[in-house]
């Protein structure tokens, strides 16, 4: 994660930075990301960059958390299966990330990098759900990853996604 000297820098130059990060990541998928062009943006030293992260994954992480944590509330999921709950986060998630500032990131990520850097909490979070939810889980993230990449087709995959929580909720009974 972040460096205490970046955690501790002025506000300003930390938005600074910050903001360069989020321009970076936004257009370019962490493979093709460069620490050149957050440099020149920003006008510091490139070892400046290194007292601030360890590397170019290190800045990434930290900019990807700070979009989830400001577009993604912590789910919680109930013992009980619930398909409308997950189709209603599921909806919250793509509004609030469609008019997040962070929605460049957010795709980049779900689109390019989410598949070699993956998220800390999945396999632990995944392991303990029970199939309903586990598969629930599935069937939102492949969701919202569809309607990144094919936002025209919205409605539709909104659609079978809604019809997909009713067959798994008929599972249970």
């Amino acid at each position: 994660m972040a460096k205490s000297t970046f955690i501790n820098l002025p506000a300003g130059k930390k938005k600074k930075i910050e903001s360069a990060l989020l321009k970076e990541f936004s257009n370019y998928p962490l493979a093709k990301a460069q620490v050149a062009r957050i440099v020149r943006e920003t006008g510091i030293a490139r070892g400046a960059f290194y007292k601030y992260f360890v590397d170019l994954e290190d800045a990434y992480h930290y900019m990807y958390k700070l979009a989830l944590k400001s577009i993604h509330l912590p789910i919680k999921i109930k013992a009980q299966f619930d398909a409308q709950q997950y189709y209603d986060n599921v909806v919250h998630f793509i509004e609030e990330m469609q008019a997040s500032t962070y929605a460049g990131l957010i795709k980049m990520h779900i689109l390019y990098n989410e598949s070699s850097l993956g998220h800390p909490d999945s396999p632990k979070i995944l392991a303990e759900l029970d199939p309903q939810n586990w598969s629930a889980m599935v069937l939102s993230h492949a969701t919202i990853r569809l309607v990144l990449a094919n936002p025209v087709q919205k409605s539709a995959l909104m659609t079978r996604f809604k019809a997909s929580l009713e067959l798994l909720n008929k599972g249970k009974n």
